[in-house]
Protein backbone atom coordinates (compact mmCIF):
# COMPACT_ATOMS: atom_id res chain seq x y z
CA UNK A 1 0.00 0.00 0.00
CA UNK A 2 1.06 4.03 -0.36
CA UNK A 3 1.63 3.71 3.53
CA UNK A 4 4.02 1.14 3.58
CA UNK A 5 5.87 2.65 0.64
CA UNK A 6 6.28 5.82 2.33
CA UNK A 7 7.22 4.56 5.52
CA UNK A 8 9.97 2.61 3.66
CA UNK A 9 11.12 5.24 1.65
CA UNK A 10 11.56 7.31 5.25
CA UNK A 11 13.55 4.97 6.70
CA UNK A 12 15.69 4.25 3.75
CA UNK A 13 16.28 7.99 3.18
CA UNK A 14 16.79 8.46 7.26
CA UNK A 15 19.23 5.57 7.05
CA UNK A 16 21.12 7.23 4.31
CA UNK A 17 21.25 10.83 6.16
CA UNK A 18 22.51 8.83 9.34
CA UNK A 19 25.29 7.38 7.73
CA UNK A 20 26.59 10.63 5.95
CA UNK A 21 26.27 12.24 9.04
CA UNK A 22 28.54 9.33 10.60
CA UNK A 23 31.02 9.22 7.72
CA UNK A 24 31.44 13.53 7.95
CA UNK A 25 31.92 12.75 11.85
CA UNK A 26 34.67 10.12 11.60
CA UNK A 27 36.36 12.16 8.97
CA UNK A 28 36.46 15.06 10.76
CA UNK A 29 37.98 13.45 13.93
CA UNK A 30 40.90 12.82 11.51
CA UNK A 31 41.47 16.51 10.76
CA UNK A 32 43.72 19.08 12.71
CA UNK A 33 42.07 22.47 13.52
CA UNK A 34 45.71 23.94 13.48
CA UNK A 35 47.61 21.92 10.73
CA UNK A 36 46.44 20.70 7.82
CA UNK A 37 45.76 16.89 7.27
CA UNK A 38 47.44 16.60 3.48
CA UNK A 39 49.50 19.01 1.87
CA UNK A 40 49.95 19.38 -1.91
CA UNK A 41 52.14 21.70 -1.97
CA UNK A 42 55.72 22.22 -4.44
CA UNK A 43 58.76 21.73 -2.17
CA UNK A 44 59.71 24.75 -3.94
CA UNK A 45 58.18 28.30 -2.18
CA UNK A 46 57.58 31.02 -4.23
CA UNK A 47 58.85 34.52 -3.55
CA UNK A 48 56.99 38.29 -3.76
CA UNK A 49 58.24 41.65 -4.00
CA UNK A 50 56.95 44.68 -2.43
CA UNK A 51 56.23 47.45 -3.31
CA UNK A 52 53.92 45.57 -6.42
CA UNK A 53 52.52 48.35 -8.41
CA UNK A 54 50.65 45.45 -10.54
CA UNK A 55 50.20 42.32 -11.80
CA UNK A 56 53.05 42.87 -14.30
CA UNK A 57 55.88 43.53 -11.66
CA UNK A 58 57.44 46.82 -12.64
CA UNK A 59 58.76 49.41 -10.67
CA UNK A 60 58.84 52.34 -13.26
CA UNK A 61 59.63 56.08 -11.54
CA UNK A 62 60.91 59.68 -12.77
CA UNK A 63 63.34 60.87 -9.57
CA UNK A 64 62.41 64.41 -10.25
CA UNK A 65 58.42 63.89 -10.33
CA UNK A 66 57.84 62.93 -6.41
CA UNK A 67 54.36 61.83 -7.55
CA UNK A 68 55.82 59.24 -9.80
CA UNK A 69 57.53 57.35 -6.63
CA UNK A 70 55.64 58.17 -3.60
CA UNK A 71 53.13 55.28 -4.02
CA UNK A 72 56.34 52.91 -3.66
CA UNK A 73 57.33 54.84 -0.27
CA UNK A 74 53.69 54.91 0.87
CA UNK A 75 53.34 50.97 0.22
CA UNK A 76 56.77 49.99 1.76
CA UNK A 77 55.36 52.17 4.85
CA UNK A 78 52.07 50.40 4.92
CA UNK A 79 54.04 47.24 4.58
CA UNK A 80 56.19 47.19 7.33
CA UNK A 81 54.26 48.86 9.66
CA UNK A 82 53.44 45.70 11.42
CA UNK A 83 57.20 45.21 12.06
CA UNK A 84 57.83 48.17 13.97
CA UNK A 85 60.07 47.29 17.26
CA UNK A 86 57.95 48.51 19.40
CA UNK A 87 55.15 45.96 18.08
CA UNK A 88 57.36 43.10 17.59
CA UNK A 89 58.33 43.07 21.16
CA UNK A 90 54.76 43.30 22.77
CA UNK A 91 53.54 40.16 20.42
CA UNK A 92 56.82 38.35 20.13
CA UNK A 93 59.66 36.37 21.64
CA UNK A 94 63.45 37.31 21.05
CA UNK A 95 64.87 34.04 19.80
CA UNK A 96 68.28 32.39 19.80
CA UNK A 97 69.48 33.05 16.04
CA UNK A 98 71.01 30.33 13.41
CA UNK A 99 68.91 27.82 14.77
CA UNK A 100 65.49 26.28 14.30
CA UNK A 101 62.66 27.22 16.78
CA UNK A 102 61.18 23.97 17.34
CA UNK A 103 57.83 23.76 19.40
CA UNK A 104 56.41 20.20 18.82
CA UNK A 105 53.56 19.00 20.11
CA UNK A 106 53.90 16.77 23.13
CA UNK A 107 51.35 13.50 22.00
CA UNK A 108 48.22 14.31 22.29
CA UNK A 109 48.81 17.76 24.15
CA UNK A 110 48.98 20.38 21.19
CA UNK A 111 51.47 23.09 21.80
CA UNK A 112 49.15 25.93 21.09
CA UNK A 113 49.16 29.09 20.32
CA UNK A 114 52.87 28.39 19.39
CA UNK A 115 55.21 31.79 19.76
CA UNK A 116 57.02 33.77 17.16
CA UNK A 117 60.33 35.16 16.77
CA UNK A 118 60.80 39.17 16.57
CA UNK A 119 61.56 40.25 13.31
CA UNK A 120 62.46 43.79 13.67
CA UNK A 121 62.03 46.72 10.99
CA UNK A 122 65.44 48.25 12.15
CA UNK A 123 66.94 44.79 10.51
CA UNK A 124 66.81 46.14 7.34
CA UNK A 125 68.61 49.11 8.12
CA UNK A 126 69.35 51.74 5.00
CA UNK A 127 65.73 49.87 3.68
CA UNK A 128 64.04 50.03 7.15
CA UNK A 129 62.54 53.23 6.05
CA UNK A 130 63.52 55.04 9.84
CA UNK A 131 66.31 57.11 8.66
CA UNK A 132 65.50 57.41 5.13
CA UNK A 133 61.85 57.39 4.94
CA UNK A 134 62.28 57.86 0.72
CA UNK A 135 63.60 54.34 1.07
CA UNK A 136 66.62 55.73 -1.33
CA UNK A 137 63.80 56.49 -4.23
CA UNK A 138 64.46 60.03 -4.76
CA UNK A 139 68.17 59.81 -4.83
CA UNK A 140 67.51 57.01 -7.84
CA UNK A 141 69.11 54.15 -4.52
CA UNK A 142 65.71 52.45 -4.63
CA UNK A 143 65.23 49.60 -2.07
CA UNK A 144 62.88 46.49 -2.86
CA UNK A 145 61.56 44.05 -0.08
CA UNK A 146 61.41 40.31 -0.59
CA UNK A 147 59.40 37.98 0.60
CA UNK A 148 59.42 33.95 0.43
CA UNK A 149 55.71 32.06 0.67
CA UNK A 150 54.70 30.18 3.73
CA UNK A 151 54.85 26.66 3.42
CA UNK A 152 53.75 25.19 7.06
CA UNK A 153 56.68 22.38 8.54
CA UNK A 154 59.46 23.42 5.84
CA UNK A 155 62.84 23.50 6.78
CA UNK A 156 64.47 25.27 4.65
CA UNK A 157 68.20 24.96 5.11
CA UNK A 158 70.10 22.42 6.79
CA UNK A 159 73.75 21.38 8.76
CA UNK A 160 73.01 24.93 10.28
CA UNK A 161 73.22 26.69 6.48
CA UNK A 162 70.07 29.28 6.24
CA UNK A 163 68.87 30.16 2.90
CA UNK A 164 69.98 33.50 1.30
CA UNK A 165 68.44 35.73 -1.65
CA UNK A 166 70.41 36.87 -4.69
CA UNK A 167 69.37 39.18 -7.22
CA UNK A 168 71.50 39.62 -10.80
CA UNK A 169 69.83 40.77 -13.89
CA UNK A 170 68.62 38.85 -16.68
CA UNK A 171 71.62 38.36 -19.61
CA UNK A 172 70.63 40.87 -21.53
CA UNK A 173 70.95 43.33 -19.13
CA UNK A 174 73.72 41.91 -17.12
CA UNK A 175 75.79 45.27 -17.47
CA UNK A 176 73.38 47.55 -15.95
CA UNK A 177 72.50 46.13 -12.81
CA UNK A 178 75.27 47.90 -11.32
CA UNK A 179 75.95 47.18 -7.40
CA UNK A 180 73.10 46.09 -5.02
CA UNK A 181 73.42 46.16 -0.66
CA UNK A 182 71.56 43.03 1.17
CA UNK A 183 69.60 43.91 4.23
CA UNK A 184 69.87 42.05 6.69
CA UNK A 185 73.47 41.20 5.42
CA UNK A 186 74.22 38.54 2.96
CA UNK A 187 70.14 38.43 2.31
CA UNK A 188 70.03 35.61 5.03
CA UNK A 189 66.74 34.54 6.02
CA UNK A 190 67.33 33.14 9.69
CA UNK A 191 66.87 29.49 10.93
CA UNK A 192 64.62 31.20 13.80
CA UNK A 193 62.01 31.89 12.10
CA UNK A 194 61.25 28.13 11.07
CA UNK A 195 59.54 26.24 10.67
CA UNK A 196 56.26 27.62 10.26
CA UNK A 197 53.19 26.30 12.06
CA UNK A 198 50.35 27.52 10.29
CA UNK A 199 48.07 30.70 10.63
CA UNK A 200 45.70 29.68 13.51
CA UNK A 201 48.83 28.04 15.30
CA UNK A 202 51.25 30.47 15.05
CA UNK A 203 48.82 33.85 15.08
CA UNK A 204 51.75 36.50 15.26
CA UNK A 205 54.23 35.01 12.69
CA UNK A 206 55.82 37.36 11.18
CA UNK A 207 57.53 36.70 7.96
CA UNK A 208 61.51 37.56 7.59
CA UNK A 209 62.21 39.77 4.89
CA UNK A 210 65.28 40.82 2.72
CA UNK A 211 66.04 44.28 1.33
CA UNK A 212 67.84 44.79 -1.81
CA UNK A 213 69.06 48.13 -2.03
CA UNK A 214 70.18 49.26 -5.97
CA UNK A 215 73.25 51.36 -5.71
CA UNK A 216 73.93 52.48 -9.10
CA UNK A 217 71.94 50.45 -11.64
CA UNK A 218 71.44 52.29 -15.44
CA UNK A 219 68.68 55.20 -15.64
CA UNK A 220 66.75 55.86 -18.49
CA UNK A 221 66.55 51.95 -19.65
CA UNK A 222 64.54 49.16 -18.08
CA UNK A 223 66.41 46.47 -16.46
CA UNK A 224 65.34 42.91 -16.05
CA UNK A 225 65.95 41.84 -12.84
CA UNK A 226 65.57 38.09 -10.79
CA UNK A 227 65.89 36.96 -7.69
CA UNK A 228 66.07 33.45 -6.28
CA UNK A 229 66.27 31.82 -2.99
CA UNK A 230 69.88 29.79 -2.56
CA UNK A 231 69.80 27.09 -0.02
CA UNK A 232 71.04 23.56 0.48
CA UNK A 233 67.57 22.41 1.29
CA UNK A 234 65.39 23.76 -1.39
CA UNK A 235 65.55 22.39 -5.19
CA UNK A 236 65.49 24.98 -7.25
CA UNK A 237 63.14 25.41 -9.76
CA UNK A 238 60.05 23.13 -10.40
CA UNK A 239 58.39 21.42 -12.86
CA UNK A 240 55.05 22.15 -11.67
CA UNK A 241 56.46 26.65 -11.76
CA UNK A 242 59.07 26.74 -12.98
CA UNK A 243 59.21 30.46 -10.67
CA UNK A 244 59.20 28.74 -7.77
CA UNK A 245 62.06 29.58 -5.52
CA UNK A 246 62.18 33.15 -7.68
CA UNK A 247 60.91 36.56 -8.54
CA UNK A 248 61.56 38.54 -11.84
CA UNK A 249 60.69 42.21 -12.18
CA UNK A 250 61.49 44.99 -14.28
CA UNK A 251 62.95 48.26 -12.82
CA UNK A 252 63.36 51.24 -14.86
CA UNK A 253 64.57 54.95 -13.24
CA UNK A 254 63.98 57.87 -15.78
CA UNK A 255 65.96 60.93 -14.42
CA UNK A 256 63.83 63.64 -17.01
Amino acid sequence: SAGLIFLFYVAFYTFLAGLFVLTMYVMLQTLDDHKPTRQDRLTTPGMVIRPKADETFEIVYTIQKTESWDMYAQALDKFLGPYNNSLQVLKNDECTPDQYFLQEDSGDVKNNPKRSCQFNRTLLEECSGIDDRYYGYQEGKPCIIIKMNRVIGMFPGKDGQAPFVTCAAKREDSDKIGELQYFPPNGTFNLMYYPYYGKKAQVNYSQPLVAVKFLNITTNEDVNIECKINSNNIPTGHERDKFAGRVSFKLRINTN
